[in-house]
């Protein structure tokens, strides 16, 4: 989307200045310029008051996924300690825990996994994955009991934080607000590109400008994509979480 607002501003740019060898004189000065000036700086303070919220509420977004992602990495390590001291009736859950990580990985990073050529597999069933079998643990000492408890509450820890994760919406950024603001800025290089004889300088500086409004488009959608494209979430934490058996 980022490339096809580039090419729309650039072609209302261009459409500007052939508009302005075509308009009268009067049209572009006088009080039709005062008129112009203000409806500019109107639209152009709306553009940056909307810029400024969706890569706020982008930024904030990604954020949040970050945390939640290194959170579930955390309780997963803390999980498998938790196991390993519990003793042999946890190296089986240890094992599956293993087992299940690269296709919870593969079913998040889908994109990296299909990149691959891997197989994009579906959550895992609850009664058949690592964290239904904690609850099957029949503790014997009260030191495994107590290890048993704090077992379960990391369980559902990652249980919650995952289908937080899975739950989220693919894309966070409001196509609505995105086709607005790029309507916005259309106009206001299209004015930009009028109120001026067309000549090197300006075509460069407007060029600039245009190549900096597409990329802030473009930061915008990438914050919205935390697990695709060039700026997404790492999953090395969730990778390093567990160390071999």
């Amino acid at each position: 989307m980022a490339g096809a607002a580039f090419a729309l501003i650039l072609a209302g740019t261009i459409l500007g200045a052939i508009a302005r060898s075509r308009l009268p004189e009067h049209h572009l000065t006088g009080d039709s310029k005062e008129v112009i000036r203000l409806a500019t700086a109107l639209v152009a303070t709306l553009t940056a008051l909307v810029l400024a919220l969706l890569f706020a509420a982008t930024r904030a977004s990604f954020e949040h996924t970050s945390a939640s992602v290194s959170r579930l990495a955390t309780d997963i390590s803390e999980l498998d300690d938790v196991l390993e001291e519990y003793g042999s009736d946890g190296v089986a859950i240890r094992q599956q825990l293993r087992k299940e990580l690269g296709p919870l990985i593969d079913a998040m990073w889908r994109d990296d996994a299909v990149a691959a050529g891997r197989t994009v597999p579906a959550r895992p069933k609850h009664n058949s994955s690592a964290l239904s079998m904690v609850h099957d643990l029949q503790p014997k000492t009260p030191t495994q009991a107590s290890l048993h408890t704090r077992a379960l509450q990391i369980s559902t820890d990652i249980q919650q934080t995952r289908l937080g994760l899975f739950a989220q919406a693919p894309d966070s950024v409001s196509t609505p607000f995105m086709v607005v603001l790029v309507l916005w800025m259309i106009f206001l290089f299209t004015t930009f590109s009028m109120s001026a004889k067309p000549n090197p300088t300006l075509a460069i500086v407007l060029f600039v400008c245009i190549l900096s409004a597409s990329g802030a488009i473009y930061l915008i959608l990438e914050l919205g994509l935390p697990f695709g494209g060039l700026m997404q979430v790492s999953n090395e934490s969730l990778r390093n979480a567990l160390t071999p058996i």
